[in-house]
Parts: structure tokens; C-alpha cells; sequence
């Protein structure tokens, strides 16, 4: 398999490290003699041929920066026939042989969509909900979660001067590994996620009641956007206990800000490998992390694979707050 020039977008979105990854993209493909070429707004650019030609100075003092430069969106046209097929004329108009993908599930549908009709694609799992079931570790993660972490510290030194429950509310619309994650950070009251089943008067009622009798008179209660609304929440803790919780939705705050060297490492080691095992002569992979390595899966394999919430964070969660 002979490539020649290489296509990078990202999709779906945006996550901290996704420049970086671009970046190392570019230089990685530079680096072998290939040509590079940025596909702007997903693959919505891929169909109207917005794309534009990267060199080292395209993608000089990225690293740092959050968001995308190639921009996100989501098409609806390419979830057609027609729309995949408009852009895999782009592809053979541009001479585009190649296409790193960057983005979540959405994302690697596409690019299995585009390799049904002979493009080379490899994708790169990016998204701070840490959703891909083929990975352990996403792009953007860490970074979201030290966001989120930053300003639940600031909320509970007014929580704990005023003596009060708070109810913050973190993204996750479909799973809740970044509110698990930050609620064990944070030495959260409660951790409400979608992937376990919530007995309000269980795992919220009682261990606030808990921290109360162990001299505790602030809670904070960490919640996953998809396992309820923290308003709702708030609403139910009031009824119960007569506090009044004041509650703090956090919102795409969580998906900007400089990316932290996690993030900015493993983009760029991703974005080198994807290069890498498209010049071996690989494709329709994904980049992934395993066992504190890198590795790669079939596209297909990917898609079809679960992933759940680490039991053994349950298990501390539970231990760390008494029940």
C-alpha cells in the first residue's frame, strides 16, 4: 500500500490534546516525506472540500492550545449514502489516499463508512466522556476531569464555610466515567453515574446522613448530566432532609482550557502511531491504550465492543463514603 497524502480531522466534540494530535499528524507525516492535508468541520468538510494544505508552521505553538483548529461539527449528510459517497470523490479528486479521524464512536463510524469504498482510515478516540469501549484512556480526558476537579475545590471552600450541600452536575449524557473519576478526586458525599441503578434514599439520603453523624455539616454531590438533572436532584434533597443545596452545572467549560501534558503526550504519541501504521501497510484501525501501552483494534471491533465502569472504583467509592 502506497500513501501519499494523508488526510486529519476531527469530528464529533472537541476535546484538549485534539491539536496536539493534529500536530503530530503532520510532522509525522512531513517527517516520512508525505504530504498532509487538514480537513475542516468533520466530515461535513470532507463533502464540500473544505481542506487546506499543513505544514510545520500550520501547526507551530498548537500544542498548548484547546479546542480544534481544524474545527468539529456533525453532519447528517454523511450519515447518507449519497453524503459518503460525495466524499469519497473529494478523496479521489485531492488524491487523498488516507484519513485519520479523530473524535468518539460517531467518528469511527464515518470512517468505517469511508473504508467500504477503499479509503485507508485509522482512528483516534478523543472525547472527555472516556467513552470509547476500545480503549482505556481518550484524548481529553484528563484535562476535563482537572477542570471539573478545580471547580468543585472552589465550591466546596464556600460550601464548607457555609455549611451547605451542593449538587454539581458534570458531563456524561451516556456514561459516567468523568463524574466517577472526579467524584473520587474531589472525596465527594454521592456519585450519581448512568451506568448503576440509583436508590435515592441509598445513595444519596443515607450517606449524606453519614457525613453528618461523622461531624461533616457540608456534602457535595457529584452527578452525571445522563443519570439526572442536579436541579431535580437538589429539588429531591430538600424534600428529604430540608437542606437547600445550591446546585452548579458545569458545562462545556469542561472541554476547554490548555490541555494538560497527559493529554498533549498522548495526542502526540497517538498521532504518530496512526501515521506509523498506515505506512506499515495498516488500516480501518484504532489507535488505543491497553494495559498502559499502545495498541490499535479493528474499526469494526471497536464499535462492537462495552465498556463499563471500573468496579474497583465503585468498590472505594463505597468504602470512602462509609456505606
Amino acid at each position: 500500500m502506497s500513501i501519499k497524502r494523508i488526510g486529519v480531522l476531527t469530528s464529533g466534540g472537541d476535546a484538549p490534546g485534539m491539536n496536539a494530535c493534529v500536530r503530530s499528524v503532520v510532522r509525522t507525516a512531513l517527517y516520512h516525506g508525505l504530504e498532509c492535508y487538514g480537513i475542516r468541520r468533520g466530515w461535513n468538510g470532507l463533502i464540500t472540500g473544505d481542506i487546506i494544505r499543513l505544514d510545520e508552521r500550520s501547526v507551530g505553538h498548537t500544542i498548548d492550545r484547546g479546542g480544534t483548529i481544524l474545527y468539529t461539527a456533525r453532519s447528517k449528510e454523511f450519515m447518507t449514502e449519497e453524503g459518503q459517497q460525495k466524499a469519497v470523490s473529494t478523496c479521489k479528486f485531492l488524491g487523498l489516499d488516507s484519513i485519520v479521524a479523530i473524535g468518539g464512536d460517531g467518528t469511527f463510524r464515518g470512517a468505517r463508512a469511508l473504508a467500504k469504498y477503499g479509503i485507508n482510515v485509522i482512528g483516534i478516540p478523543a472525547t472527555i466522556d472516556n467513552d470509547i469501549s476500545c480503549t482505556n484512556y481518550c484524548i481529553g480526558f484528563d484535562t476535563a476531569a482537572n477542570t471539573a476537579i478545580e471547580c468543585i475545590d472552589k465550591l466546596r471552600d464556600t460550601m464548607q464555610s457555609h455549611e451547605r450541600c451542593s449538587v454539581v452536575e458534570v458531563m456524561g449524557r451516556n456514561a459516567g466515567y468523568l463524574a466517577m473519576y472526579v467524584g473520587l478526586a474531589v472525596g465527594a458525599t454521592a456519585v450519581l453515574v448512568p451506568e448503576e441503578k440509583i436508590d435515592f434514599e441509598r445513595d444519596v439520603i443515607e450517606k449524606i446522613r453519614q457525613a453528618r453523624f461523622n461531624g461533616f455539616t457540608h456534602y457535595m454531590i457529584v452527578v452525571a448530566e445522563g443519570a439526572g438533572s442536579a436541579s431535580d436532584i437538589a429539588a429531591k434533597i430538600k424534600d428529604a432532609v430540608d437542606l437547600d443545596p445550591r446546585v452548579t452545572v458545569l458545562g462545556h467549560i469542561q472541554r476547554g482550557g490548555t490541555p494538560t501534558a497527559r493529554d498533549r503526550v498522548n495526542g502526540t504519541k497517538m498521532g504518530y502511531l496512526a501515521v506509523e501504521l498506515l505506512l506499515s501497510g495498516k488500516t480501518n484501525r484504532v489507535v488505543c491504550t491497553h494495559d498502559g501501552g499502545f495498541t490499535n483494534v479493528d474499526i469494526e471491533e471497536a464499535l462492537q465492543m462495552h465498556k463499563n465502569i471500573q468496579q474497583i472504583e465503585v468498590d472505594v467509592l463505597a468504602a470512602m463514603t462509609g456505606i
